[in-house]
């Protein structure tokens, strides 16, 4: 849960411009669109692999770079 306490002599604007940035820090709103629809597990699996995929695909790149 993300709490704001307003500042002395803060103005609203910076207090939501506050508390957009600590909702976005805290990964709400992206827990928020994830669990909008509902989504098969098997979704989920293959998206994670789809993911790792890409990691390690990525990952091989960024060695041969090097040499």
């Amino acid at each position: 849960m993300v709490k704001l306490t307003l500042r002395e002599r803060e103005s609203i604007q910076e207090a939501v411009r506050r508390f957009r940035k600590l909702v976005e820090r805290s990964g709400l709103k992206k827990e928020m669109r994830r669990r909008e629809y509902y989504e098969k597990p098997s979704e989920i699996k293959r998206r994670a692999r789809l993911r790792a995929e890409r990691r390690s695909r990525r990952g091989s790149m960024m060695g041969r770079v090097g040499l």
